[in-house]
């Protein structure tokens, strides 16, 4: 895990120009949020958020009234994240909370969020990360109100003409130490109030995965 970190924090400066968020990886955040469909007031936290590539299509979201928590361990990535906020603007949206997700404190997050909990919990291209994967979800998802909905967006290996891209995720994955082949919106099938209630959607050959759907009452806080 430490080295993990180190390779996080030397390249986080050039992470969103090396990650291939423009060519590749935008389409799965996009199709992520559009199928979570946060509403305007709604407070959604965005685990293992990195760099704030989320935070745009969050705030247009969730508009002027509402709040985006964005979670990561990683202070340089977090450094990033709150100059894009500076930059555009998002103060009185967006708040930074620096803490390994795997010992997150759900009380503290829902009073965070306003002290009912969370609307939703968002995680694009984290949980594949997080050795931890299932207790962070487990305290992430205890820190959502009780009806509230959650979203997952991952990689596993693309399919058909894209397969050419494996080498290339591959060694991606290698670099920031995801595992392809975790599949962490398994947690969300798991754990939803109704798995036939879950909407998907790939992108890429299959490469990205996006899920969304209600928590069940049994997970939330």
């Amino acid at each position: 895990m430490a080295a993990l970190l180190r390779r996080y924090g030397v390249g986080a400066r050039w992470y969103d120009v090396l990650s291939g968020e423009r060519w590749v990886y935008r389409a799965g955040r996009e199709a992520g949020i559009r199928l979570l469909d946060p509403r305007p007031g709604d407070t959604v936290i965005d685990l293992g958020c990195g760099t704030g590539l989320n935070f745009a299509g969050l705030v247009a979201a969730v508009g002027p009234t509402g709040r985006v928590i964005g979670i990561d361990r990683s202070s340089d990535m977090l450094a990033v994240a709150r100059r894009r906020i500076v930059a555009a603007g998002w103060h009185d949206v967006v708040t930074l909370v620096e803490a390994d997700a795997a010992t997150l404190d759900p009380a503290a997050l829902r009073a965070a969020a306003g002290g009912r909990g969370a609307d939703a919990v968002f995680s694009t291209y984290a949980l594949s990360v997080i050795p931890a994967r299932d207790e962070a979800w487990r305290r992430a998802c205890a820190a959502v109100r009780p009806g509230g909905r959650a979203g997952i967006v991952d990689m596993q290996r693309p399919r058909g003409r894209w397969r050419v891209l494996e080498p290339l995720a591959l060694l991606a994955c290698a670099t920031g130490g995801a595992d392809i082949d975790a599949h962490p919106w398994r947690l969300l099938e798991r754990d939803a109030a109704d798995s036939r209630g879950i909407a998907r959607a790939e992108r890429k050959g299959g490469h990205l995965v996006a899920v969304a759907g209600e928590l069940s009452p049994s997970v939330t806080g």
